[in-house]
């Protein structure tokens, strides 16, 4: 029998999943592993943590692993992959293959098949596959420079609209939730929190956001509907790449969704789909979320 280890490295936690040939045996979740987003030490820690517990539920050796498939947010960057093909093989046994975070998620929905993937969590991404195997991918680029429609942006803009709103004359519930959530005062004190280096974590106002726009405050929720039709034009690039790799115009694939923003923040998914359908009216949706890391495992248990 052989056993195999899938992880989903996120922007803010860390899920790990070890199997055999037919099934699941243990899963653990952890803080971070990516490299971005926390100290290397702190990585190692969490890490180690999730190892440790894998190793007892089961009482299976780490030394037994055939093969570690691991989805991480910033496969792109060297700080992230440098430090995970140095420290998974140092303590598991076997093969390591290294992917991006949206790709397995793609692989959860379609495994090998076409189709195309939207993740929103902390950050965001858009992958999409033809009847080939190509992959394509728009987005993904990390909070400064993309992420529409992720956790992060939704609260950064939020903040944006604030001061907007201020400068407008306008009022908005965001101001008071996110003294609320920050746990301040004054609005000099947003500003210098909000600018502050290290940076705060943005992500965490995404919950506040959407309880200011479901409770009817307009500049909340022109916040969530920007963001979904900006990812959504991510989506539209990905599925025009794919109808002209497959020759016909007339084929729209299928859209699966993942992430934590995809599965809670129903504002900016729909405003996505409706986006996307403007431009796709054929475009058909899977329900709910896939769960990345079964796409993880599905790697680590072919090979490839």
């Amino acid at each position: 029998m052989s056993f195999y280890l899938a992880i989903d490295s996120g922007g803010t936690k860390a899920d790990f999943l070890l199997a055999d040939d037919s099934r699941e045996l243990a899963r653990v979740r952890t803080g971070t592993i990516k490299r971005m987003r926390t100290g290397a030490e702190a990585a190692a820690a969490n890490l180690d943590e999730a190892l440790t517990a894998l190793a007892a539920q089961t009482g299976i050796s780490l030394q037994s692993i055939e093969r570690t498939c691991i989805g991480t947010a910033g496969e792109t960057v060297p700080l992230v992959t440098d430090w995970l093909r140095a420290e998974i093989p140092a303590r598991v046994s076997g093969e390591l293959i290294l992917l991006g975070d949206v790709e397995i998620a793609l692989d959860a929905a379609f495994p090998g098949q076409p189709g195309v993937l939207v993740l929103a969590g902390t950050g965001s991404n858009v992958a999409g596959r033809d009847a080939s195997g190509k992959l394509t991918c728009a987005g993904g680029w990390g909070p400064a420079l993309a992420d529409q429609g992720s956790g992060h942006k939704i609260g950064h803009e939020a903040l944006r609209a604030i001061f907007t709103a201020m400068d407008e004359g306008r009022t908005t519930t965001l101001l008071p939730a996110v003294l609320d959530a920050w746990q301040l005062t004054t609005v000099d004190q947003i500003v210098e929190f909000a600018n502050r280096i290290p940076s705060p974590d943005f992500s965490r106002l995404t919950a506040h956001v959407l309880r200011c726009a479901e409770a009817g405050d307009t500049i909340a929720a022109e916040v969530l509907q920007r963001e979904g039709e900006d990812l959504a034009a991510l989506v539209c690039l990905v599925i025009a790449r794919l109808t002209r790799s497959a020759n016909d115009a007339s084929w729209t694939p299928e859209i699966a969704f993942a992430g934590s923003i995809m599965e809670r923040v129903l504002p900016v998914r729909n405003a996505l789909i409706a986006a996307v359908r403007r431009r796709f009216p054929a475009a058909k949706t899977l329900d709910g979320v896939v769960d990345p890391i079964q796409g993880a495992l599905w790697r680590a248990r072919r090979g490839f």
